[in-house]
């Protein structure tokens, strides 16, 4: 019982993608890999990245990123790489610069516009209340506090 609980918790916990015959001899190298590989994103299964992904490019890529490694690349020249090969699109976390720029701030400004209209809407609302309750009669006022009342 015991052992089928073990195995039941060793499927259950998520697994790299990585196949044995990728892995680096160099244990420093390899661990730099992985560590480029999981900031990478899977074009083909998307919020994954290529060091958990089964598919046939995240391999490919994988690969590339052993091979920039081995050819002596720095862990920035290696992202750099795959950022000029596939785009900027396979960063799983995306530079704040350029294009980026209007992304990034678009939720914060638009939220900050949807506060100030809020509040200007509210603050008119009250406004025109006043307004209509300036114009009303003594009679009406009084109709209307006695219905308030209640």
């Amino acid at each position: 019982m015991k052992r089928l609980v073990l195995m039941l918790c060793l499927v259950a916990t998520p697994l790299f993608a990585v196949q044995p015959d990728e892995v680096l001899d160099d244990p420093f190298l390899e661990q730099r890999a992985r560590d480029i590989s999981a900031d990478l994103r899977c074009l083909v299964c998307r919020n994954e990245s290529i060091d958990e992904s089964n598919a046939e490019l995240a391999r490919d890529m994988r690969l590339l990123v052993r091979e920039r490694l081995l050819a002596g690349d720095t862990d920035r020249d290696v992202v750099e790489y795959i950022v000029d090969r596939y785009g900027e699109y396979v960063l799983l976390n995306p530079v704040m610069s350029g294009s980026n720029m209007v992304l990034w701030l678009a939720a914060p400004v638009m939220f900050g516009a949807g506060v100030l209209m809020a509040g200007i809407y509210v603050r008119n609302r009250s406004r025109t209340r006043e307004d209509d309750i300036a114009k009303l009669s003594e009679a009406e006022k009084t109709r209307l506090r006695e219905i308030l009342k209640n």
